[in-house]
């Protein structure tokens, strides 16, 4: 089992910036992808940033130029910088870890709430 644990969100006004941080019970190094999803009440959780082992990255349309997401292997943490934030950006937001080797696991965070609100 692991352990993946997020911190960062918080409130912020648009056009703000905030980081978060998802600390992994287990290395990193290896691990086929992570990323960051975000879900709102009553909507399906979104895809917002994935990272691969060798560190190509994908993002949502919705987030390509303002978010950046990286990974340090040493600290067993991925980060989600979040820049030029908007209304639309507040949801829970959660860190997400999969690992194929036999067959393949998924691992989820609890989130972290990013309210973006004047």
């Amino acid at each position: 089992q692991v352990q993946l644990v997020e911190s960062g969100g918080g409130l912020v006004q648009p056009g703000g910036s905030l980081r978060l941080s998802c600390a992994a019970s287990r290395s990193i190094f290896g691990v086929n992808a992570m990323g960051w999803y975000r879900q709102v009440p009553g909507k399906q959780r979104e895809l917002v940033a994935t990272i691969r082992s060798g560190g190509v990255a994908d993002y949502a349309d919705s987030v390509k130029g303002r978010f950046t997401i990286s990974k340090d292997n040493a600290k067993n943490t991925l980060f989600l910088q979040m820049n030029n934030l908007q209304p639309e950006d507040t949801a829970a937001y959660y860190c997400n870890m999969i690992i194929v080797s036999s067959q393949l696991y998924t691992f989820w965070g609890q989130g972290t709430q990013v309210t973006v609100s004047s």
